[in-house]
């Protein structure tokens, strides 16, 4: 079955899904959820069923490769190794959930139909972007995903959504047009040739010189760090969370953020690794920067949506340091958390969605406190998926965290001691905001609050089973990683520039 356009089908299944949404007659329209749900369990189906074929010692794996502008060197070309594969199957899972979680973010049965479609074309895009195997590919999907991601904001979201969608926009944008210099540089420095963009040409290639290879890293990096997001660039994000809706904070968050990290080790470091050796000791500072600044403004949050959408800048943070110390351990960690953010994060976002329905409110000194009195069920699967965020040994953010600490810890020892504070502070902003909505005494006006649905249950249900499947056996997931973490390594430490290392550093070899 390895010849069978897997990719493709994946790719085209959404479009043709919300194709079909949008054109469904009147009558039918009401309908429109219950169809984008199950096509959209249909196309995860298919996902699952590519990955049954998938061999972990296979790398790029279900190629597909066809010539689209010859002239310039650009390709139809997909394929996907194991990080790509987890990541794809992350967002064939969480759009169906988001679906289903979606029963008040519109008022008509038109708006309905049009939230719907615009979640499968992004669909579309996600699946895309994570299989492109040409660089001018992945730069047009890299943009084209702002478009659904723009009107899920702005159309459907709460209040300031309008401002908060621009912002997001403007800052994509220029991210993006700093990565298209980027891609330009590719095409007149690189190999050009009708594989010009092709990543298998541009892995190791030998750059004219020293300063050129680390400006076109930089173009991309830039735009990069600024999907992820890091600090500094990371401002659009609380800003994007609080004014939509929380299904699309899930997609948004729990998948779109994860192109800018899957972009630094899937391109920027085989393309430019001497670039990325360079660069790494001021990406490191700056990923601990993130780590502790998303916790500390986390901590002073009163907006539910606004407090999980700092914590993710923490997690980047972590997950951006194990990229950069070079170590198989903290790439194959690196990897594996940024599937593990994608279930923890999404699940918290949809549980705070649900508690925004049930209260009227996204301030969480208005939900509490007390609220645990009146839904029991409610608080007890917050606390698990918040303790999820903290990485509790147990559940499968522990694993990747401690692999990135450990990885990390061979290169940069002080680093890695440091960051480790950030776990602290994660317990921190996680139980704090369990108190202020769930301990305590009960409100008079919290009597009538309803407890999580069955429906509630769904949503959450398979995340919080996968978040203990991988947090008790992680080898699976570990032993579909660890290739491509062997791969681009074997490209870094094959550059011809020294390790740029921090002064803390021990004398260990990274990856060794």
């Amino acid at each position: 079955m390895q010849n069978f356009p897997w990719l493709t089908v994946l790719v085209a299944a959404p479009a043709v899904g919300a194709l079909v949404v949008w054109l469904v007659p009147g009558p039918v329209r009401r309908h429109a959820r219950q169809i984008a749900i199950g096509w959209s369990v249909v196309v995860l189906a298919v996902g699952v069923a590519m990955a049954t074929q998938f061999d972990t010692g296979g790398g790029y794996q279900f190629v597909e490769r066809y010539c689209w502008v010859p002239q310039f060197g650009i390709q139809y070309y997909l394929g996907v190794n194991g990080i790509g594969l987890l990541l794809i199957l992350l967002s064939l899972l969480l759009v169906p959930l988001v679906l289903l979680a979606a029963t008040k973010e519109q008022s008509t049965p038109s708006r309905q139909a049009h939230y719907a479609a615009l979640v499968l074309v992004l669909e579309t895009f996600m699946v895309a972007v994570f299989a492109a195997r040409d660089v001018f590919v992945f730069y047009v999907l890299f943009e084209a995903m702002l478009i659904p991601v723009y009107f899920l904001i702005g159309s459907f979201g709460g209040e300031n959504r309008r401002p908060a969608a621009l912002k997001f926009l403007l800052y994509s944008l220029a991210g993006g047009l700093i990565m298209l210099a980027g891609v330009i540089a590719v095409w007149t420095q690189g190999p050009q040739g009708e594989q010009g963009f092709s990543l298998d040409a541009l892995t190791g290639y030998e750059w004219g010189s020293v300063t050129e290879e680390r400006l076109i890293f930089l173009s991309f990096f830039v735009a990069f760090a600024i999907k992820a997001p890091m600090y500094p660039v990371h401002t659009w994000l609380p800003d994007a969370a609080q004014a939509a809706k929380p299904g699309t904070s899930v997609l948004l968050v729990g998948v779109l953020d994860k192109v800018g990290t899957f972009g630094m080790i899937a391109l920027c470091l085989p393309m430019f690794p001497n670039a990325a050796r360079w660069a790494a000791p001021v990406v490191i500072a700056l990923a601990v920067i993130s780590i502790f600044w998303g916790a500390f403004l986390a901590l002073g949050q009163t907006d539910i949506l606004r407090m999980i959408a700092y914590t993710s800048v923490s997690h980047f943070g972590f997950i951006v340091l194990g990229i950069f110390a070079f170590t198989q351990t903290a790439a194959v960690g690196s990897s594996f958390y940024m599937v593990n953010h994608g279930l923890s994060t999404g699940a918290l976002f949809l549980l705070a969605g649900f508690l925004i329905a049930k209260r009227g409110t996204q301030d969480m000194t208005q939900m509490g406190p007390g609220l645990q009195r009146t839904t029991p069920a409610l608080a007890g699967t917050f606390l698990v998926v918040g303790l999820s965020a903290v990485a509790l040994p147990g559940l499968s953010t522990f694993v990747s965290e401690f692999m990135v600490m450990a990885g990390t810890y061979q290169t940069h020892r002080w680093w890695a001691i440091i960051s480790a504070l950030g776990v602290i502070m994660a317990a921190l902003y996680i139980l704090l905001a369990y108190q202020k909505i769930f301990t305590g005494p009960k409100r008079e006006d919290l009597t009538g609050v309803r407890d999580l649905s069955l429906r509630e249950a769904w949503v959450v249900g398979p995340l919080i089973a996968l978040m203990l499947v991988l947090g008790f056996y992680p080898a699976p997931a570990l032993n579909t990683l660890k290739e491509p973490a062997s791969d681009v390594l074997s490209v870094v430490d094959g550059a011809r520039a020294p390790v740029a290392v921090l002064p803390d550093s021990s004398d260990q070899e990274g990856g060794e």
